[in-house]
């Protein structure tokens, strides 16, 4: 893959991480409701309820456009809908949702990242390709070591305040309201964080101008994989970004696992190549577990609990 670097941005390992503190209603526009009603057990069409008027003439003729059959499924989505906004206003008066990312010198190692002098190793894409088409690693979208030029990786974190995950721990239905809610907002915080980060921060797409519906489903150049992602399948690997970020500054603290606490959390990469996309790794054989347990430091045993998902 050609190596493009998008700006003539430059970084050093000093360079402090950058954090941010979003206030909820700051943050609702930016919320996916799909992902949220899909949690709820609802269709992605009934989401568009987001997307109407509030007012009862408005509802009421959205209700008209499903068949007499999906009217009553509809008017739970709207009644939740509503039961959820009622919830944000709520968590607004008292709560933020913190975001913490540093833009990091970064360059390939074959299949792994050095990333502030760290190696990150990554795994490559194993599924079955069609003719012609490269198997992807996140690394070929970073200039080579071998280049002798220095390009950039972010690293970032997001995460609520700990404290809102106890809410309503007596009330079933609010405290699974403000789960799936604290799910959705801990990634309305990232996609705000990274159109600062693209426009302003780093600055490679200072011209982009999209809706927020363009921005959901990223339109945008480059891409965040996320850990836990198919392209970042590892867990553990949260122990590295840890050590680039120290996640703790934003009250992010991780499990002996790499689990992050509080659960509505979200950590991840930031890329800029403009050929940068999302895969799967799929499935991988012993041998690059072998490999990659390697590259990790660790035996192979211990990586094979993280990977259980991608061993064939």
């Amino acid at each position: 893959m050609e190596k493009h670097n998008p700006s003539s941005f430059t970084v050093d390992s000093s360079s402090p991480a950058h954090r941010s503190s979003f206030a909820i209603h700051d943050l609702t526009p930016y919320i996916n409701w799909i992902y949220f009603f899909h949690a709820w057990g609802f269709q992605p069409r009934y989401a568009a309820i987001a997307n109407i008027h509030g007012c009862d003439s408005c509802r009421a003729i959205w209700l008209t456009t499903f068949p007499e059959e999906e009217r009553s499924k509809a008017s739970e989505a709207m009644q939740l809908y509503k039961e959820a906004n009622r919830m944000l206003n709520e968590l607004d008066r008292d709560f933020e949702v913190k975001t913490i990312f540093k833009l990091c010198p970064a360059n390939a190692d074959g299949d792994n990242l050095i990333i502030d002098g760290i190696t990150f190793p990554l795994l490559r894409q194993q599924v079955k390709k069609k003719e012609n088409e490269p198997f992807l690693c996140l690394s070929d979208f970073v200039r080579p070591l071998s280049s002798g030029i220095t390009d950039v990786v972010g690293a970032f974190a997001s995460s609520i305040d700990a404290d809102m995950e106890g809410l309503y721990e007596k009330d079933p239905y609010k405290h699974l309201l403000v789960q799936t809610l604290s799910d959705r907002l801990a990634e309305a915080a990232t996609e705000k964080m990274h159109e600062y980060v693209r426009k302003e921060a780093w600055g490679y797409a200072k011209d982009e101008n999209l809706s927020i519906p363009d921005l959901l489903v990223e339109k945008y150049q480059g891409i965040r994989p996320a850990v836990g992602y198919p392209s970042l399948p590892d867990q553990s690997v949260n122990f590295i970004l840890d050590e680039i970020l120290d996640m703790k500054q934003i009250g992010i603290h991780l499990t002996e696992n790499g689990a992050m606490y509080p659960h509505a959390s979200v950590c991840g990469l930031m890329f800029a190549h403009p050929a940068s996309q999302y895969f799967s790794v799929g499935k991988i054989g012993e041998d690059q577990l072998a490999d990659y347990a390697g590259r990790r430091g660790k035996t192979v045993e211990e990586m094979r609990k993280f990977l259980a998902a991608n061993l064939q």
